[in-house]
């Protein structure tokens, strides 16, 4: 089974001024987050705008995403949908490249009830490929359900679940029913708590823009030195709280063009932060020395 640890970053997907993804951008960021020590990397979730992507831009990013990171790390794909044959196809369509797990959120909009999301997970996992379970009901509508963790998680090719629901309880409330269960944060700012209670890293959005930080944080809350990790978090806070400004990934991809990263360019019907928000989001970066 696979063992993930430490900090994943949940990567932007960089375009173009005309839309089309900036490649070059996605491997420079890449490497950089590899140079700066973060555990692994996850494209083409939430952060990566996986809503807009067409199928065949989905897949290409993930492909680039894999011949960049050359084993490095571990690459957990995006290739969850809230159709299972939809989900089916794009995992199949990542296997033979090489993906070391595949990240599936929960189906949204059609908010099936607890039997439809147990088959729905268990015949994405019984492709083979490892799973992690990604519960996030402020985009899904939907709660993954502990019987459903429950019952997910004896699966051979379940892995993990990422806790992006805002609550620290949940990961208590695993432990009891899953206790072999790896559980990795999908909330910046709840990822040192999180861990203190049992969780093993997160998913991260913020480690997009400070991946040695994040990186160096997770390492000393996993070593047990909360005093050293707690420093790093309050430092760093106003980042995680700024970052959700607007809706991810509005503020994080706002915040790597000021860093010169990545050009401020989203697709629709995502845009750009209102000037409010984008003056917020300059002077917490400036403030911490970030440009």
């Amino acid at each position: 089974m696979l063992k993930l640890k430490g900090v994943f970053s949940a990567l932007v997907t960089p375009f173009n001024n005309d839309g089309s993804v900036d490649y070059g951008a996605l491997r420079a960021n890449i490497n950089w987050q590899i140079e700066q020590g973060v555990s692994g990397v996850s494209p083409v979730g939430t952060t990566g705008e996986s809503p807009t992507l067409s199928p065949e831009d989905h897949l290409k990013v993930i492909e680039a995403t894999v011949d960049v990171v050359a084993g490095r790390v571990p690459v957990i794909a995006g290739t969850g949908a809230n159709s299972t044959e939809e989900a089916l196809d794009l995992t199949r369509a990542v296997q033979p490249l090489g993906v070391s797990a595949t990240l599936q959120v929960t189906p949204y909009y059609n908010k099936p009830n607890a039997e439809g999301l147990y088959r729905h997970f268990a015949a994405v996992a019984d492709l083979g490929v490892p799973v992690v379970l990604y519960n996030v009901p402020g985009r899904s509508g939907k709660e993954i359900p502990l019987d459903v963790v429950t019952r997910l998680a004896e699966h051979p090719n379940v892995c993990a679940i990422k806790e992006a629901a805002g609550s620290v309880d949940r990961v208590s409330a695993i432990r009891q029913v899953a206790p072999d269960l790896t559980i990795l944060s999908g909330d910046d700012s709840l990822t040192l708590p999180m861990i203190s209670v049992g969780a093993e890293g997160v998913i991260s959005v913020c480690s997009n823009v400070i991946p040695r930080e994040m990186s160096q944080m997770v390492a000393l809350a996993l070593q047990g030195d909360y005093a050293g990790a707690r420093a790093i978090h309050e430092q760093y806070y106003p980042l995680f709280r700024d970052m959700f400004c607007d809706t991810n990934p509005i503020p994080v991809k706002a915040a790597l063009a000021m860093m010169g990263r990545i050009r401020p360019v989203y697709r629709l019907p995502l845009c750009e932060p209102t000037v409010a928000n984008q003056e917020l989001i300059r002077k917490t970066l400036t403030k911490l020395n970030l440009i």
